[in-house]
């Protein structure tokens, strides 16, 4: 069987096509019509309900195909339940052990989130397309509005290529000028290191509400974009404190980390400012939270930091002694991680809180940044509002 590319009109066996079409975009210089084809493929995708393209070999089926291409990303999926229903039989388990008179211990969950690994390929610089790939698998699974806008309905979780693509198509759309800037806004086959922002983008192009939460010292605050004008495309490239977290060791970022030399107590002070936003986000604000192990309907976090991010989960809080002092741990799938390894470790309940559990006294680096989705589909106006992305500043 063979098949036409979409792009170039070449006639090759099916087998080769897509590696063939993805070429096209992965050379360093590339036609600006075939781009502005890519960019059409996509646009035309997404807004339609039907999206398969006809017999006739008009201009618009050959683009709207390209979309077809896009591929679901391989991944280890785990049985009796997901990772999530295996965490959950764990911390139980962990509650009915304790021997301690003077400890409660509460657990808030997110629902249903599929752990994808960092391969060889992507070994080094994919941590944020893994976590972004995490947040979409419990998008497609736990949200039904999601599931229907989400890469044009396709009811999966495309791999690193295609998520380059939708990213490229949503800075096309006018979603995070500045940000794209600093990409030349061009990201396709490139192995350079993306963030929280570029997260944010793209799942705004869908409609979805990416907010952003920025963590940091108050002198920083100038430099992030909870500051009004901040976040306007700027005439030439700069870089603010969460920059460096995206540009490759020795690149363009500027500057050492903010209070890199913080005290211990300055440390564990700002893990408990973090951790109680977090404990405050799974909780939806609630004062009193029974002791035990509780499912909710939040989304897991997209977690950044410097050099690195992970997805959090869930968060654990005991109450301590007679005081009853709250002490956390994070609940966080990490990318680097071996998927097999965790659900062996869940499944025989020993050594699981290595790979899961972090405490406050993990929380070393000088700046942090999470993203959450808000609930609904934005459009009209609200949409237009989304194209510029920014956040609410949290003082450490």
């Amino acid at each position: 069987m063979s098949a036409l590319c979409p792009v170039c009109n070449l006639t090759l066996p099916l087998s080769l096509i897509q590696s063939h079409v993805n070429s096209h975009f992965e050379d360093d210089e590339i036609d600006p019509q075939i781009e502005s084809d890519h960019h059409l493929a996509l646009q035309l995708a997404s807004s339609s309900s039907d999206p398969s393209p006809s017999s006739s070999a008009s201009s618009s089926d050959k683009v709207v195909s390209l979309v077809h291409l896009q591929t679901k990303s391989q991944f280890y999926s785990v049985g009796h339940g997901g990772l999530i229903c295996l965490l959950r039989n764990c911390l139980e388990s962990e509650l009915r052990s304790k021997s301690k008179p003077l400890e409660s211990s509460t657990s808030l969950l997110s629902g249903f989130v599929d752990h994808f690994q960092s391969s060889m390929e992507d070994k080094g610089w994919g941590c944020g397309w893994r976590n972004i790939q995490m947040q979409c698998s419990h998008l497609l699974s736990c949200r039904v509005e999601a599931k229907r806008v989400l890469f044009s309905g396709s009811n999966f979780v495309p791999d690193i290529p295609s998520l380059q693509r939708w990213l490229e198509l949503a800075w096309s759309k006018g979603f995070d000028v500045s940000g794209a800037l600093q990409f030349d806004n061009r990201i396709c086959g490139s192995k350079r290191w993306i963030g929280t922002t570029e997260c944010a983008a793209l799942l705004r192009s869908f409609g979805l509400k990416a907010m952003i939460v920025d963590f940091a010292p108050k002198k920083s605050k100038s430099m992030y974009l909870s500051v009004p004008g901040s976040a306007i495309a700027p005439k030439v490239k700069s870089y603010g404190p969460m920059d460096r977290y995206v540009v490759k060791k020795g690149g363009s970022g500027k500057g050492k980390a903010v209070d890199s030399h913080s005290s211990n107590s300055s440390r564990i002070s700002k893990g408990a400012v973090l951790m109680e936003w977090v404990w405050n986000y799974f909780s939806d604000n609630r004062l009193n939270v029974s002791s035990g192990v509780h499912m909710t309907n939040k989304g897991p976090l997209y977690f950044q930091h410097e050099g690195h991010s992970r997805t959090i989960v869930g968060i654990q809080r005991r109450l301590l002694g007679t005081t009853f002092t709250p002490q956390y741990n994070l609940l966080i799938l990490e990318p680097a991680d071996f998927t097999r390894a965790i659900e062996k470790a869940l499944i025989e309940k020993r050594g699981w809180e290595g790979y899961l559990k972090r405490g406050a006294h993990t929380l070393t680096s000088p700046e942090y940044q999470m993203l959450y989705v808000d609930n609904g589909i934005a459009d009209g106006e609200e949409l237009e509002k989304l194209k510029t992305i920014d956040s609410h500043f949290v003082e450490f």
